[in-house]
This record gives C-alpha cells, sequence and structure tokens, in this order.
C-alpha cells in the first residue's frame, strides 16, 4: 500500500443528474465539484467521481459471492476509517436507501476482516464502503 494515496478519478453513467446530485450531494454528503447539462463532479472522500448523463446506461450487470454474499459487479466505493464508516451506514439508513448487502463484518477473524455495505444510487450503480480496524489487512492475503 502507497503511504501517500493519490485521489483516483472515476466516471460513471447516470440516467437523471438532478436524482444524482441529491443522492451523492444530499444522502452521502458528498460536495459538487463544476458541472455541466451533461455531468457532474463530486468529491467522494477526497476522490474525483463524475456522474455522466447516459440514460439506459447504469446499473449493475451481475452478482459475485463474497463470503457468502452476492455482491453486485462492477461497483466502487472507498475504504474509510471505522468511524467514518460508521457514521456513513446510518446516514444512508436514516435516508431510507436500501442495503444490497447490510453493513456488516465480513471474514470475521481470519485475515482481511472488513466491515462492508453495498447499496445502489438512483441510477443502479452499486457502491461499496469498507472499513478495517487494522488498514494492514487491506491487501494482506
Amino acid at each position: 500500500m502507497t503511504a501517500a494515496l493519490t485521489p483516483f478519478h472515476l466516471a460513471f453513467p447516470v440516467h437523471d443528474l438532478d436524482a444524482a446530485r441529491r443522492f451523492y450531494g444530499g444522502v452521502l454528503g458528498c460536495a459538487e465539484g463544476r458541472s455541466s447539462p451533461d455531468w457532474i463532479d463530486f468529491d467522494l472522500f477526497g476522490h474525483q467521481i463524475v456522474a455522466h448523463l447516459c440514460p439506459g446506461a447504469s446499473g449493475a450487470a451481475s452478482v459475485s459471492k463474497v463470503d457468502g454474499a452476492g455482491v453486485p459487479v462492477p461497483h466502487f466505493g472507498v475504504v474509510l476509517p471505522m468511524p467514518a464508516w460508521e457514521q456513513l451506514a446510518e446516514r444512508v439508513r436514516a435516508a431510507g436507501v436500501k442495503f444490497g448487502v447490510e453493513p456488516h463484518v465480513r471474514f470475521k477473524g481470519q485475515v482481511g476482516e472488513q466491515a462492508t455495505m453495498f447499496f445502489l444510487d438512483p441510477s443502479g450503480n452499486a457502491l461499496e464502503f469498507k472499513a478495517f480496524h487494522d488498514l494492514g489487512q487491506l491487501f494482506a492475503k
């Protein structure tokens, strides 16, 4: 793992920019950057994500089993400190967002133990947020 990570950039399709603005800005608390009638930049925990208006092109394609749970593929998200992960889980729950995979700890007692949760944005794009008590486990084998 790199000691000082640099922000990543991810562009993804949405079917409704106003719904994306309400979800990423309102529910997740992402600050909005630049925008146009066709896209919006958001600050997702220090990373640049860009919602591009592409009706009909968004949503999860399939599901893969991980520690007994079906996780949507593709998906994206951020590894957070545990307190921030817990706060986000409560914020998402309070907003009435349905979890695809409820917040829980997977690989309990094993290498790579992590807290995780999955949910969809209004366009059906899957997001996963993780946290580790020991960040050194992120890439542990």
